[in-house]
């Protein structure tokens, strides 16, 4: 097997998120591949619950709260020794999904591997939550790496 050059990794600063970020940096380190770690911002979707009274508040909160993201996620690779490129995405074309978004820019990047975390949720739940992986799978041109919970 050849070695992955450019590893992808998308974060979304949960736990499963955190230890396919670990996953990630240990390849990256073995194979002295490139690491590239992304966040997505889904504009179409946000929950606007969130008590703030305008859109742009709420989309400058998202978007600080995924920079915090991105810098946690850089700075435990760099802890590590590996030195990481990191980028916002966000979901603007309409009904363009996260996965979508995350395969895309795989491309964009030249990345020979997407690592992600991914819950595992099965049933009912699955169904309605929907599943981020799942699309990453089906429509990504490099293979993936999925880490679960």
């Amino acid at each position: 097997m050849q070695p992955y050059k450019k590893i992808l990794i998308a974060v979304d600063g949960s736990p499963v998120s955190d230890r396919a970020l670990q996953e990630a940096i240990t390849l990256a380190q073995e194979m002295q591949a490139q690491l590239q770690i992304v966040h997505v911002i889904d504009e179409l979707v946000l929950n606007l619950d969130m008590g703030f009274a305008d859109m742009d508040e709420s989309l400058a909160y998202i978007h600080k709260a995924g920079e915090q993201i991105l810098e946690t996620a850089v700075q435990q690779a760099h802890a590590k020794g590996v030195n990481p490129e990191s980028r916002l995405l966000t979901t603007e074309a309409p009904g363009m999904r996260v996965g979508e978004v995350i395969a895309q820019e795989a491309v964009e990047a030249n990345a020979d591997l997407i690592v992600m975390g991914t819950h595992g949720r099965r049933g009912i739940s699955r169904v309605f939550m929907g599943s981020v992986a799942d699309t990453v799978v089906r429509v990504a041109v490099p293979p993936v790496l999925l880490v679960r919970e």
